[in-house]
């Protein structure tokens, strides 16, 4: 009796294309005959997704939709949606297809007969991926030859789930004008791939999160099982941890506390409380991008010391901190401090570009000095930038134009 339910669950879940108009299917032919390709496609909705709504996604012929903003060479290391995730190369079959199909309400993208580069002889594999505008994700499976947990991870991660991240960015002291852009996990959901068979199919429906709530009241009263705090800078309800993170240290929100767990608006024009609150980063992996390599590091969460975004803030609040009343510096009647700082700024300006002059003209007739050699070694094109080569354990995939 469980296995016909199951069957009967899995035929409604199961999207048949050829039931489907025609013109609104979409068959992509570079992902049907390239191998590590990937492609964007836009919604004709909005996909909530861990609380971010979507418009955009990345199909990607391993088996996977890569969900996230910056699109690099590592699809694979986090932010995905992944019915199967595996070495497939859709351009060793001719039957090898990949097509998805919007209705308003939902995209479907299957994966029609792909095989494994690396083991063409198992056979096909055919499943789908269904997004619907609720946030709500069906993963179907149809033709599933052989089992997932034997399927070499050699040359390809093989993963069944769901990951999401945020993005911060790091500015290099060393080196001006360059940042770094660091991708940290904050969650990941993993299937058991023992039971992913032929005909049968994964619900996964969303659970609330801190996001959804627009007003301060509802936000800390919430019981989702989330800590979810309200930030009145900017007017944001959040845990701390969603694709925001970066707003949410920027503005000091970790710092903004309510012991009595008050809505009440404190005195914006003066400060906000400054007071250090530890927050534990998640366990999860780190996806750091400096000069030629790239890195992928799993980050062990903190249990009694406030992460290093966190203290910085604290420290320029601090610095930064207005004095109210009188001023601390006596002044004489009379000046005009504004006047003279004006004149002292475009002084210091002047001596600076009269000084960038004489240094120009004695590098051009002194090429082989020391400041020359020191400028040349340190031109534009020699600064690091954010490349992903192969041979980093994660497969690079290319990008094509968006349908």
């Amino acid at each position: 009796i469980k296995m016909n339910k199951l069957i009967a669950l899995t035929k409604d879940l199961w999207v048949n294309f050829e039931q489907m108009e025609k013109d609104k299917v979409k068959i992509h032919g570079i992902l049907s005959n390239t191998h590590r390709q990937a492609a964007r496609v836009n919604l004709s909705f909005d996909f909530p997704f861990y609380g971010h709504f979507l418009r955009e996604i990345t199909v990607a012929t391993g088996g996977f939709i890569y969900t996230g903003d910056v699109l690099h060479r590592m699809l694979t290391a986090t932010q995905y949606i992944a019915p199967l995730m595996a070495n497939f190369d859709p351009s060793v079959s001719r039957n090898s297809t990949v097509i998805y199909f919007d209705n308003g309400t939902a995209l479907v993208v299957q994966w029609d007969h792909v095989h494994l580069q690396d083991n063409y002889n198992l056979g096909s594999f055919t499943f789908q991926a269904t997004l619907h505008d609720t946030g709500r994700i069906v993963f179907a499976y149809k033709e599933i030859p052989v089992e997932v947990s034997q399927i070499s991870s050699v040359n390809h991660p093989v993963k069944v789930g769901l990951s999401d991240a945020f993005v911060v960015v790091h500015k290099i002291q060393q080196i001006p004008n360059v940042r770094r852009r660091t991708i940290y996990e904050y969650h990941r959901v993993e299937l058991t791939k023992t039971r992913i068979t032929n005909s049968t199919a994964v619900e996964i429906t969303p659970l609330p999160t801190c996001l959804q709530f627009t007003s301060c009241g509802p936000c800390i009263s919430s019981q989702i099982n989330f800590n979810c705090s309200w930030c009145h800078r900017l007017n944001r309800c959040s845990s701390g941890f969603d694709r925001h993170r970066q707003d949410w240290v920027d503005n000091s929100c970790p710092d903004e506390v309510s012991n009595d767990k008050m809505c009440d608006i404190m005195d914006t024009t003066n400060r906000y409380a400054t007071t250090i609150v530890t927050r534990a980063t998640p366990r999860g992996e780190e996806v750091t991008a400096t000069g030629d390599t790239a890195t992928l590091a799993t980050s062990q969460p903190p249990t009694s010391i406030p992460t290093d975004d966190d203290t910085k803030i604290a420290l320029h609040l601090r610095d930064n901190q207005g004095i109210s009343g009188e001023s601390a510096v006596d002044r004489v009647p009379g000046e005009h401090p504004l006047h003279t700082g004006l004149i002292l700024g475009i002084l210091l300006v002047m001596l600076v570009m009269i000084a960038g002059v004489l240094i120009t003209i004695y590098i051009y007739h002194h090429p082989t000095s020391a400041a020359s050699l020191f400028l040349l070694e340190r031109r534009p094109n020699r600064w690091p930038a954010m490349k992903f080569r192969r041979g980093s354990g994660h497969p690079a995939y290319a990008e094509v134009e968006p349908c």
